[in-house]
């Protein structure tokens, strides 16, 4: 058991930068939602290795938004949040393997983050090791 422990932590921490460095080959290009036939502008986002896919996303203003968002496999558990109540962007969700709907309006042009509220102790959390995004709403 003594030997066992330290190969465990050296393990986790090997897998731990090993994720951290995959990071920059999962960024995306800008996704401009467009707008549906029943009114709303649908957008599947998903999580995963400290990432969002897309991490840019351009909404219509006043214009509802439904984000499908769900995560890769894996152990690491990760989150989605926005908090820009001046604009109705505002949702807590942990993400799953199963899609949730998470469904705003927004209000106000500009840029606003959403992120990853996750931390594993004696790490960097998950939003600085870049799993953050913008949505950006226009005219």
């Amino acid at each position: 058991m003594q030997q066992l422990l330290p190969r465990l932590i050296l393990s986790f921490v090997v897998f731990s930068v090993a994720v951290a460095f995959t990071d920059a080959q999962d960024r995306t290009e800008a996704y401009n939602a467009t707008v549906d036939k029943d009114g709303v502008q649908h957008i599947r986002v998903i999580g995963g290795g400290y990432f969002f896919k897309p991490d840019r996303i351009v909404v219509k203003k006043n214009i509802p938004v439904e984000l499908s968002v769900s995560r890769e496999p894996g152990m690491v558990p990760h989150s989605i949040v926005a908090n820009a109540p001046e604009t109705g962007i505002v949702f807590d969700e942990s993400l799953s393997s199963n899609p949730k709907i998470i469904i705003f309006t927004a209000q106000a042009t500009g840029e606003y983050s959403f992120y990853c509220k996750n931390k594993l102790p004696f790490l960097p959390s998950h939003r600085e090791k870049g799993m953050q995004g913008i949505i950006e709403v226009v005219e």
